[in-house]
């Protein structure tokens, strides 16, 4: 159920409604205390939404969207397994490196806003965005590959890109991975 706003005496000061929204419980909190912004917190198996009384429909449901996506996000990034990436590396080093490379731990973070990936070679670790879980398994096998050839060459210089270019994906990979972060970039705007 939908509650009008505009059905609400002027006075009220907080009210809510409650509905389905793609495959989420989600309650909205409307309160005359809050003025722009709107926030999100998991109670169970509901969203509960508080936003500001005067703020429409057609404005806070994109919002809602984007907080159920994060939120979804989030729930699948707990689930991640490192087994899967270590598995994946090993694979991938035989095939474009023969094998001779090594690392002391390979992991999916939540952590990284910026980038796909990121290799600290002096360490042997490997961290890998968790967003790329939501990509096709050939875009995740690029940045292990790229974060890979980073144990070879710490710069992204012409030696780097030959060693990533053994990957046959790798344009096609590094073109989607573009692609997706414009489209984070427009989500926020």
């Amino acid at each position: 159920m939908t509650e009008d706003k505009d059905d609400l005496p002027a006075k009220m000061a907080h009210w809510s409604a409650a509905r389905y929204y793609t495959g989420v419980d989600i309650r909205i909190e409307r309160s005359a205390g809050r003025v722009k912004t709107v926030s999100a917190r998991q109670v169970g198996d509901t969203l509960v939404v508080r936003a500001p009384a005067a703020m429409d429909e057609a404005e806070l449901d994109p919002i809602i969207e984007r907080l159920r996506r994060r939120l979804e996000r989030r729930v699948k990034a707990r689930a991640l397994d490192d087994g899967d990436l270590e598995g994946a590396a090993r694979r991938l080093n035989a095939r474009h490196f023969a094998g001779k490379l090594s690392w002391r731990s390979i992991a999916w973070v939540t952590n990284q806003n910026g980038r796909w990936g990121s290799c600290t070679p002096a360490e042997g670790t490997i961290r890998l965005n968790h967003r790329l879980a939501e990509t096709p398994d050939w875009v995740r096998d690029y940045v292990i590959v790229h974060e890979l050839a980073h144990l070879l060459e710490s710069n992204h210089g012409p030696r780097f890109w030959a060693l990533v270019n053994r990957y046959p994906l790798t344009e096609r990979a590094r073109g989607y991975l573009m692609a997706l972060s414009g489209e984070e970039r427009e989500a926020e705007m």
